[in-house]
């Protein structure tokens, strides 16, 4: 007798932008070559594509806007707060950051102990933030660095820090562009925060 299927890990994305690391997942979902289904896509700014990629998919999508709370003087916690319980009516087995840019506080992570992923276009401790492909291409023409990479880590209060889950490099040629540079990151972006997800979802991998 076949065994049944494990259940679908059930993801809730955060995003900010374009959404093309949701748009990974989302093909990869509908391959068959995730376990995993999308229970919500949720966006920090009105104008995010990726909340058009994710309507068109049929995924329920919500936004809560941060400049908005910005322009109100709120705390920062509170609007963490704010998003975590959005996030928990979705009931997620995991939260996946994809492209996601706003350092999460412990009013939203302490909500979720373990269970917030995100995607950073560097190698671990290496260029942390916004840009971090055009430092390392930088960095690179200046003769200090020949690979960077990307990883999936853990989430932490610090930018970009926590336990990484997966890690690959890139090398960079010093003669190349900064175009080719991000269309060869970017790709390894979506092919490793697919393959992380999957691997939790299988039970190889603990993201706590």
């Amino acid at each position: 007798m076949t065994p049944p299927a494990a259940r679908p890990l059930r993801l809730v994305v955060l995003i900010s932008g374009y959404g093309s690391n949701l748009q990974a997942i989302i093909e990869a979902i509908a391959r068959g070559n995730l376990n995993a289904e999308i229970a919500a896509v949720v966006a920090n700014r009105g104008s995010a594509y990726g909340l058009e990629r994710a309507r068109l998919a049929g995924i329920p999508i919500r936004c809560l806007t941060l400049a908005a709370s910005r322009e109100a003087d709120r705390p920062r916690e509170a609007y963490d707060a704010d998003l975590a319980g959005l996030v928990a009516a979705y009931r997620p087995d995991l939260v996946v950051l994809a492209g996601w840019m706003h350092v999460l506080s412990p009013a939203f992570l302490d909500r979720f102990p373990g269970q917030v992923i995100n995607l950073h276009p560097a190698l671990p401790g290496q260029f942390p933030g916004t840009g971090a492909i055009e430092r390392a291409w930088a960095a690179c023409r200046r003769g200090e660095i020949t690979v960077t990479g990307v990883m999936v880590h853990q989430v932490a209060p610090e930018v970009d820090a926590g336990p990484v889950l997966a890690v690959a490099e890139v090398p960079i040629d010093p003669a190349g562009s900064l175009a080719d540079l991000e269309a060869r990151i970017h790709a390894l972006e979506h092919r490793l925060l697919v393959e992380t997800i999957g691997q939790i979802a299988a039970g190889r991998r603990d993201p706590s």
